[in-house]
């Protein structure tokens, strides 16, 4: 049987990292976003270093039969704009997963549920898109008063102005902490 959700203050988000980018201009945002998922790459490592329990937050694409390593799979075949990011973000087998049908984590999925069963108070959130999926994970994240973190290196937008307005709004009404994953000190 799998493990049990670990004790712990902090949890690690990778919202959406697997992806197809099968939607018009995917390829040339995959591309344009590889230097972030490299960011969250190292993060992630950080955080395993810590303790700290990462769980990826991935659309389900629709699929309501599906699973994660499939997702994984099929994302990271050769020619999929999205294969170069979901094979340098690929699940390590000591992460946890939660498919979700919409734009936040929150909604009708049991994320909530398995952070409260470690504990968790403080949420980093990476991933894609900082004006969407991110956002409204952020906001849902505030509301079940978690404190909110998203490096602001680690999430991407199509248009940056959008990231760095998202961010701003992020910071003003969610009190989010928005520095460079750099300046993160990870702490289980």
């Amino acid at each position: 049987m799998p493990a049990a959700f670990p004790h712990a203050k902090t949890a690690l988000l990778l919202i959406d990292v697997i992806n197809l980018f099968n939607f018009p201009g995917g390829a040339r945002f995959a591309k344009a976003w590889l230097p972030s998922a490299r960011r969250i790459a190292r993060l992630r490592e950080r955080a395993h270093a810590a303790g700290i329990p990462v769980v990826y937050v991935n659309d389900n694409f629709g699929r309501w039969r599906s699973d994660f390593q499939a997702i994984v799979e099929a994302c990271s075949e050769p020619g999929q704009p999205g294969a170069p990011i979901a094979e340098l973000l690929r699940p390590d087998p000591a992460d946890f997963f939660v498919l979700k049908p919409h734009l936040s984590g929150f909604h009708e999925s049991p994320l909530h549920m398995v952070l409260q069963s470690g504990g968790v108070d403080t949420l980093v959130l990476t991933g894609y898109a900082a004006d969407n999926c991110i956002l409204f994970t952020a906001a849902d994240a505030h509301m079940h008063h978690y404190h909110v973190v998203v490096p602001s290196d680690c999430v991407a937008a199509e248009k940056d102005l959008e990231r760095r307005r998202v961010l701003a709004s992020m910071r003003k009404f969610f009190n989010a902490k928005t520095s460079p994953s750099s300046q993160l000190r990870m702490r289980r």
